[in-house]
């Protein structure tokens, strides 16, 4: 018969351990524009900073508002829009017979028009 392996029980020093420590809130604003830099929205920072075992909830300030502090603020709806325009217009240059691109391609044009006029006055 196999033998029977043990469990080993986590002691609360090694539960500690695997938990990472809560980072300074300038080493947080440091990492948070450093994947700004990286092309990377406010959304997509916390959704990294989240995965590393970082919440952003745990500190002062908002990743959008680090990022508007150093002017490096991009509404992550235009970026997405502006985005889905850029490969509409990819296909449609390469498909001209493609009717039903040129309708996407003016829609989503009208759209970002009017998410920069939305985001200029809020």
């Amino acid at each position: 018969m196999p033998k029977k392996i043990e469990k080993i029980k986590e002691t609360s020093s090694e539960k500690e351990a695997k938990k990472p420590k809560k980072l300074l809130q300038s080493a947080y604003e440091k990492k948070v524009i450093e994947l700004s830099e990286s092309g990377l929205t406010s959304e997509k920072i916390g959704e990294k900073l989240r995965k590393e075992g970082i919440h952003p909830k745990e500190y002062n300030k908002k990743i959008s508002q680090i990022l508007k502090e150093k002017n490096k603020y991009l509404n992550p709806d235009t970026k997405n829009v502006e985005g889905k325009l850029e490969r509409v217009k990819k296909h449609y240059q390469k498909n001209k017979q493609d009717k039903r691109a040129m309708r996407e391609k003016d829609r989503i044009f009208a759209q970002l028009r009017k998410l920069k006029k939305y985001h200029k006055t809020e």
